[in-house]
């Protein structure tokens, strides 16, 4: 990977946090009404004209829109996100104190959904029965389907009054964490081992894997040494995009579970019109579906060795090997070879002989 790849996939990055930035404020200077005006004319507030006027003008929401669009996007490039309209109080502080509980409950659920589907993916591929490999190559395309509201609502009336396994009321922050977790987990788990379970099954169908079972490898080897090492790539890519989306896309299951993190901050934003607080909630987001999009792409090279080649030299492989592909991740090929002829195997061919 040259300096110049990283210094555009970083530029593409910084385009995409732009656009969405600017998308997030079209849309929402769009609106109809002054959100400010709206807040403050509540007679309730006995507050006068003038009072007001001064109001949307400490919120700027008096300005021209393009004045505005400036204002705000030099704030967030400086890390000033403005104040609530509902609350005076600065955005970076109720994002800081929302987020801590956000980040917890992704990355939990990132970890039990990722635990999940390579379960399954490995179960599927190498269970001993067959019924229950065709159970479980039918269950991800059901579980996807699933909404998440649905599946919080069952797993609270299950585990919590039902079996009173979980606590609702007065629970720790670890047994607080582990509903929510597992209703996150299962959307995570169906798409994951989806695409898991479609690249193992194209490594298994690869020629290199029949010529190390024909020499004797067994399952085990087969598995971690050859079989997963080629079915990161897809599995990589998804689990980026997956994970992206559970920083950004926990609203429903916060709010379920009366969390106070990013998603019950949203709620109240979209409700009060908060446009700061809206701002910096898509800002967050999207920062976070780049960011960990953009890790992946540059973690390819280390995956696949194949990747920091020059393109020459993969050619040169290429052709050698009569137009296959130079060997999967961390060079299967070359493993291949390390196989020992086994007793009884009835292959004693020489190693060079499986280029």
């Amino acid at each position: 990977m040259t300096a110049s790849h990283v210094a555009r996939r970083v530029g593409q990055a910084v385009l995409v946090l732009w656009a969405a930035f600017t998308l997030a404020f079209a849309l929402l200077s769009a609106l109809p009404g002054d959100a400010v005006q709206a807040r403050y004319e509540d007679p309730a507030l006995g507050l006068s004209p003038q009072q007001i006027a001064e109001m949307r003008e400490a919120f700027g929401s008096d300005q021209p829109i393009p004045l505005r669009y400036a204002r705000s996007l030099g704030g967030f490039l400086t890390g000033e996100l403005g104040y609530s309209v509902s609350s005076g109080t600065a955005v970076s502080e109720l994002i800081a104190q929302a987020l801590p509980a956000t980040l917890a409950l992704a990355t939990t659920a990132f970890l039990l959904g990722v635990a999940l589907a390579g379960a399954v993916a490995l179960a599927t591929s190498f269970g001993p029965f067959g019924w229950l490999r065709a159970l479980l190559r039918s269950a991800p395309p059901l579980l996807v389907s699933l909404p998440s509201f649905w599946l919080g609502i069952l797993l609270i009336q299950v585990f919590s009054f039902r079996l009173g396994w979980v606590p609702v009321i007065n629970a720790s922050v670890a047994q607080g964490l582990i509903l929510p977790a597992l209703t996150l987990a299962v959307p995570v788990a169906a798409p994951l081992s989806q695409v898991l379970l479609r690249s193992i099954d194209d490594v298994l169908a690869q020629p290199f894997v029949h010529t190390a079972r024909a020499r004797g490898a067994g399952t085990g080897w087969l598995v971690w040494r050859t079989v997963l090492r080629n079915a990161m790539l897809p599995t990589v890519t998804m689990a980026g995009v997956l994970f992206g989306e559970l920083v950004g896309g926990s609203v429903v299951t916060e709010h379920v579970f009366a969390r106070n993190g990013i998603g019950a901050l949203t709620l109240s934003a979209v409700a009060e019109r908060d446009t700061a607080v809206l701002m910096a909630v898509v800002v967050i987001a999207a920062a976070a579906f780049v960011l960990i999009n953009l890790a992946v792409d540059l973690l390819y090279p280390v995956l696949d060795p194949r990747l920091r080649a020059p393109a020459a030299s993969r050619g040169r492989r290429g052709a050698a090997h009569g137009g296959e592909p130079a060997g999967p991740a961390g060079d299967t090929r070359r493993g291949a070879r390390e196989i020992p002829n086994r007793p009884g195997s009835g292959h004693d061919e020489d190693k060079e002989s499986l280029e």
